[in-house]
């Protein structure tokens, strides 16, 4: 399933006329709950939602809700409060023991489809955007701003305000077999992806899907491509040390935060070797041996360790276990 607003929008634009739609929007959570102040999810009337706010308990009534939105042309507000036995979330089963305020807001060409048209161009651009919805039962008033002075969703004097960023950007070096499921992760994710191998032999047509952006030219010529200052992370898995030693040369000056390379650590310094330079030296921190410490040998089991590592590292998270279990 999409959760990604890109991924939402773009479901979202293909029949943005032919069917009705309603966007809902978390606006305020208190005590547990599944997602956050600022997750969507886009809903139309074929009883389809792209999305989730919950783990799929609420979605059925937030459905019912929509209906009275198209009814009506107006927003609507709904809470969910799993603190009170009388409440309907109570009813339904869910006891997460928190409460969610959920905004519904219908998307027509009437109220400028809330802007969601110009929010996709944004994001399809890796441009943040300012997204700002207001908190009434009237008609939607929402407004885009390319300004994004704050990171975190706040809701004040009536108005529900978010900066929206690109999905993260991810860029593999190396199409082998072992590529394969660290892409197929990512797009689950839905991150962006750049798979980058000169090699004719890999990243061979129906081992990736065609969303992923594939880069064969020679690797030591690609120093100007507008990708590079586009990624949030890379991925150095060529299995070939002159390539592996390109790689970690070209995303020296690239825009990623987090650079990971497979291989044990006297294997990088053969790779390090031909540059020829120290980790000091190295403008990007170097993850090394790359991945968390999850267990397992299958391709699939190193390529969700190494993901879990960019993903707490991009997300600035610990990696740790949340309960404790493993300590």
């Amino acid at each position: 399933m999409a959760n990604r607003l890109n991924q939402l929008l773009k479901q979202w634009r293909d029949s943005k006329d032919s069917q009705k739609w309603v966007l809902a929007t978390i606006i305020e959570t208190d005590g547990s709950s599944y997602r956050k102040a600022g997750a969507m999810m886009m809903i139309n009337d074929l009883g389809q939602y792209f999305g989730l706010l919950s783990g799929g308990c609420l979605e059925s009534d937030i459905m019912l809700q929509a209906r009275r939105c198209w009814d009506s042309g107006h927003n609507r507000i709904v809470e969910y409060d799993m603190r009170e036995e009388e409440d309907l979330a109570w009813k339904l089963g869910i006891g997460c023991g928190g409460m969610v305020r959920i905004l519904l807001q219908p998307v027509d060409g009437e109220n400028d489809y809330l802007q969601l048209d110009n929010l996709y161009a944004l994001l399809e651009a890796n441009e943040a955007a300012e997204y700002c919805q207001v908190i009434d039962q009237k008609s939607p008033k929402n407004t885009l701003s390319t300004a994004a002075p704050s990171d975190r969703p706040v809701a004040e004097l009536g108005v529900f305000k978010q900066v929206l960023k690109p999905a993260p950007h991810l860029a593999v070096f190396g199409g082998g077999v072992d590529a394969r499921p660290v892409v197929a992760i990512a797009m689950q994710l839905g991150w962006q992806i750049t798979l980058v191998d000169p090699r004719t032999s890999y990243a061979r047509d129906g081992h990736f899907d065609a969303s992923v952006n594939l880069v064969r030219q020679p690797i030591n010529s690609l120093g100007q491509s507008v990708w590079l200052q586009q990624i949030d992370m890379a991925l150095i898995m060529t299995h070939n040390i002159k390539l592996d030693a390109q790689s970690l040369a070209l995303v020296q000056s690239s825009a990623a935060k987090y650079v990971g390379m497979l291989g044990p650590i006297h294997r990088t310094d053969r790779v390090l070797d031909l540059l020829p330079i120290n980790r000091d030296q190295l403008t990007k921190p170097l993850a090394n041996p790359v991945g968390l410490r999850l267990g397992g040998e299958l391709p699939e089991s190193i390529a969700l360790s190494m993901l879990s590592e960019a993903h707490a590292f991009i997300e600035q998270q610990d990696g740790l276990s949340i309960s404790g279990i493993l300590s």
